[in-house]
């Protein structure tokens, strides 16, 4: 098992059996995000891209909330406020690259949540591959609240996860949405009691940290492909990917396995 923190101990993070769980580490700002933090998050996600000690992420949030989003106290100080367009926008799509980072690092990504997801927050989950959940669980675009359009490409994401109309009845509107009501959206995976989240998600992400690397790297190409291509590219990136994985070693140990009735043992070659 290996710990690591940031310089301010805002994100802080542990790697157990191939999972690298980020936690975002504010609990009595419900883990607003600083800059610090952002940059911070992306950097370890990065490095986690190529370690190969790392199979899958899992990222979460300290206390009772997984991450309100933006830090709405030095908002309204106006301690983030640029005075002109251009030196708003370029720090902020800066920032917004760990959203993108998260949806294609070739490594399975989930965001375990409790308590509100909220703004900027939820952009972060949606970013990640899967959703894991307690009941405690609060969806909340949150953005319209507070007079902003939204960022983080929580928009994005989430217009692929629920569709057009219902997407722009959450941002428009900005209800909070329980874990079930998001479960039945199809924003969450999974939701478990909240005794048993941490274990069951460590346990779901350890599986897949365990699973033919390769193979899901290249699935996951395939899938985030397949959310703005078309067919006939994708029919022409599953075949370069599928035969690929087709002369790896962990593809011949799965045909082994096979033949022979025995649990296949990966080693991501």
């Amino acid at each position: 098992m290996q710990d690591w923190s940031d310089a301010d101990g805002n994100l802080k993070g542990v790697v157990e059996e191939g999972v690298l769980t980020i936690t975002l580490n504010r609990p009595d700002a419900l883990n607003a995000v600083t800059g610090d933090m952002l940059q911070a998050l992306f950097n370890r996600v990065s490095e986690a891209a190529v370690d190969n000690d790392i199979g899958s992420i899992i990222l979460t949030g300290a206390g009772r909330g997984f991450c309100a989003g933006g830090d709405v106290k030095n908002m309204s100080k106006g301690s983030e406020r640029a005075d002109t367009m251009e030196g708003r926008l370029e720090p902020l799509r800066r920032k917004m690259e760990v959203s993108r980072l998260l949806h294609d690092i070739p490594k399975p990504t989930i965001a375990m949540l409790r308590g509100p997801a909220a703004g900027a927050g939820l952009s972060l989950a949606l970013a990640c591959d899967m959703r894991f959940a307690d009941p405690s669980a609060r969806i909340i675009t949150a953005f319209a609240r507070v007079g902003l359009s939204g960022d983080f490409g929580g928009s994005w994401f989430l217009t692929r996860l629920v569709g057009p109309a219902k997407a722009k009845e959450l941002y428009l509107s900005s209800p909070s949405v329980d874990s079930e009501e998001a479960m039945r959206l199809g924003i969450l995976n999974r939701i478990f009691e909240a005794d048993a989240l941490a274990e069951e998600t460590q346990q779901f992400a350890a599986q897949l940290a365990a699973g033919p690397r390769i193979a899901l790297a290249h699935m996951k190409r395939n899938l985030n492909a397949a959310e703005t291509g078309d067919l006939g590219s994708l029919l022409d990136l599953e075949a370069i990917h599928h035969a690929r994985c087709g002369m790896t070693e962990d593809h011949l140990e799965a045909a082994k396995a096979f033949v022979e009735k025995r649990k296949p043992i990966f080693k991501g070659r």
